[in-house]
């Protein structure tokens, strides 16, 4: 990720921003490139004096030390996702940052960019369906080789990574689940280590999600099945909202739900309905739109897409669910940080 974000630099698709230094151990990744300084050892980078932001892209469990010292160096900061591996240390950084506010921390979270999760942040959160009740995410596009896993030594593993599907693909999908339409206060999951990959971490989620108003949400993910789904569903008491293959089919009920159950007098009879199907609304501009958001906020103060103190909800939702998968129990939200990082 750290090769792509800086070739949309170079490339000059981010105004006003440059790249003056790297740092990289790996000299298979370190091109040659007229200006640019490399550092074999990141804190020499954070440490220079040549930069005035920096974004990490390095294994997760170096996420939250590489960005507490660059928040120390007085640098503003993008993080790649995860936030951090577990929540203590999610907390311990975002208490750092809230402590400097004159510098900017945001986060990777580029599928806020996209306009179809945009619309229906706005549906839910604006009202306008009513209360929701059913939420359900299959998201299992994530496919991924055996070849993939064995590309790096810390893939998939607790030491180098954290987790599996849920700490690398899905904060994505968890971070807009709760984006959207908020978080639950407890979670029952179902991980599968290794089930489709020679692995030591998850590769295959099921998870139920109770909210605090009585809605629910079942929400699968898994790197392990071709071909993939990605369908979301919202189910409210004014109607239905479905994305899939880019296409948001918006059922709109004429009475809500609730109001025709009470007052029909027809024993089979459910409520009228009007359709309408948004299109064509492309993806937004992704990891180009978050760092051309990052760069604005520095210089012009223009609120950022993804704070990464936000970053801690999604983060908090998957340590939810491999803890509820080790303790074959429901876990309560907020959750016990201490007794996670204790079982990790």
């Amino acid at each position: 990720m750290g090769s792509g974000h800086a070739a949309q630099i170079l490339d000059g698709k981010i105004p006003r921003l440059v790249l003056t230094a790297v740092a990289t151990r790996s000299p298979a990744r370190r091109p040659s490139l007229s200006g640019v300084k490399f550092f074999t050892e990141p804190t020499a980078l954070l440490k220079s004096g040549l930069v005035d932001a920096v974004l990490i892209a390095t294994p997760h469990p170096s996420h939250a030390p590489l960005a507490l010292t660059a928040l120390k160096a007085g640098l503003h900061v993008l993080l790649e996702k995860p936030i951090a591996v577990h929540k203590a240390e999610a907390v311990r950084l975002i208490a750092a940052a809230k402590r400097r506010p004159q510098q900017v921390f945001g986060a990777v979270f580029n599928q806020r960019t996209n306009p179809y999760y945009r619309k229906i942040r706005d549906l839910v959160r604006g009202g306008s369906l009513g209360a929701v009740r059913r939420i359900s995410w299959t998201i299992t596009n994530w496919f991924r080789s055996e070849a993939y896993y064995q590309s790096s030594a810390w893939r998939a593993t607790w030491a180098g990574e954290g987790g599996g599907v849920l700490l690398n693909q899905c904060p994505h999908n968890l971070d807009l689940l709760q984006w959207m339409t908020g978080m639950p206060v407890r979670v029952r999951a179902h991980c599968h280590f290794g089930r489709y990959h020679d692995i030591e971490v998850e590769d295959d989620v099921s998870a139920y999600l109770e909210y605090k108003d009585g809605a629910h949400a079942v929400f699968i993910a898994s790197t392990g099945e071709a071909p993939g789904t990605n369908r979301l569903e919202i189910v409210a008491d004014g109607g239905r909202i479905v994305c899939e293959h880019d296409v948001l089919q918006l059922t709109r009920n004429t009475t809500p739900a609730s109001v025709f159950s009470r007052t029909s007098r027809e024993l089979f009879l459910t409520p009228g309905t009007t359709e309408e199907k948004l299109i064509g609304l492309g993806h937004g501009g992704q990891h180009s739109e978050i760092l051309a958001n990052f760069t604005v906020a520095i210089l012009d103060g223009v609120p950022l897409i993804a704070p990464a103190v936000e970053g801690l909800h999604s983060l908090e939702l998957a340590n939810a669910m491999l803890l509820s998968a080790w303790t074959s129990q429901t876990v309560e939200l907020p959750l016990n940080a201490a007794l996670y990082e204790k079982w990790l």
